[in-house]
């Protein structure tokens, strides 16, 4: 048998290398010293729309509008100088390509997340005269990552949510209570507090059914959410007792928002299985002062205000500092 001459099998081998590396899949290129395009595979090819002839001899900001030409430069002197690879990340830049998505799960990306990694290709003197650049499609990882975050800030969400009235729930409502008290307590910033029931709430379950009771806290929390201001925090505290945090506010400013809720309030009607159902609130407020140890106390004294306004006949707004 005789053997096929050297360099026959070499030209072989070759032969398979480069179609090793025109059909993976991931984007390859080479650029030399100049950064001129000297090997562009299939896969930067078909997802670029530029064909390997026209991408030879070429700059990378020639053949893409918009490529980040600066910032990318000195990627490819740091190769050049340090002879050490360099990697870009798509959480660090979504991507260097603006290729579209291509996999049938990726469908929702806008674009292709990218991953590059930056080699030193070094001659036979060992001189680095080339940097090879690999592309990875890392769009699937990319929105699973983002998929997965999106749904704990969900999770996160609906931990501090309450599920009836769509306000924070007492458990995150008193956190912020809290917070708030000791920033007063550090910065003397006047805040104010809020609370607030519907008056006989139990006649309304009783006489119209709970799920009619649901409605009207329902329909009294988006009261509170259309009064509130952006940095003020209204939260269900239980059953028909209700909060809200009004930050960097005087008691005289929180009675004004009070009365403006308990006005709406009584002037609406609730329509709910074909019933019309009105109902009114008491209010109590109070102001945050250094006479309270805690946001408990301050806590205290609006709940005070509030079982004052009830026995006073309802349907009204009292100031804790009147009753002292």
């Amino acid at each position: 048998m005789i053997n096929p001459p050297e360099h026959a099998l070499n030209m072989e081998e070759l032969h398979w290398q480069l179609g090793l590396l025109q059909n993976l899949d991931v984007g390859l290129i080479v650029l030399d010293a100049d950064h001129r395009v000297h090997l562009w595979n299939s896969f930067m090819a078909n997802h670029s729309g530029i064909r390997d002839s026209v991408a030879q001899g070429k700059r990378l900001s020639e053949l893409f509008s918009g490529f980040p030409a600066r910032w990318f430069q000195r990627k490819l002197e740091s190769v050049f100088l340090l002879r050490s690879q360099a990697f870009i990340t798509w959480e660090e830049r979504p991507y260097l390509f603006h290729f579209k998505p291509y996999h049938p799960i990726t469908g929702l990306a806008d674009f292709m997340y990218q991953n590059v990694t930056l080699i030193p290709l070094t001659s036979p003197s060992g001189a680095v005269t080339h940097v090879g650049i690999m592309v990875y499609d890392m769009t699937a990882a990319a929105m699973g990552q983002k998929a997965l975050h999106q749904a704990n800030e969900e999770l996160g969400r609906l931990s501090r949510t309450d599920r009836l009235s769509g306000l924070a729930n007492r458990g995150h409502w008193e956190s912020c209570l809290e917070q708030e008290f000791e920033r007063f307590c550090r910065t003397q910033q006047p805040s104010s507090l809020v609370m607030l029931d519907v008056d006989h709430f139990k006649k309304v379950n009783d006489t119209y059914g709970h799920q009619a009771g649901d409605e009207v806290i329902r329909v009294l929390a988006n009261t509170l959410k259309s009064h509130a201001r952006s940095t003020d925090l209204p939260g269900r505290y239980g059953g028909e007792e209700f909060g809200v945090l009004l930050v960097n506010t005087r008691s005289s400013d929180a009675l004004v928002f009070a009365e403006r809720v308990r006005e709406a309030v009584e002037l609406m009607v609730v329509e709910h299985a074909g019933t019309r159902i009105e109902f009114t609130i008491s209010l109590g407020v109070a102001e945050a002062n250094n006479d309270y140890r805690s946001h408990e106390d301050w806590m205290r004294q609006a709940d005070a205000a509030l079982y004052h306004s009830k026995e006073s006949g309802r349907n009204r707004t009292t100031l804790a500092e009147d009753l002292e």
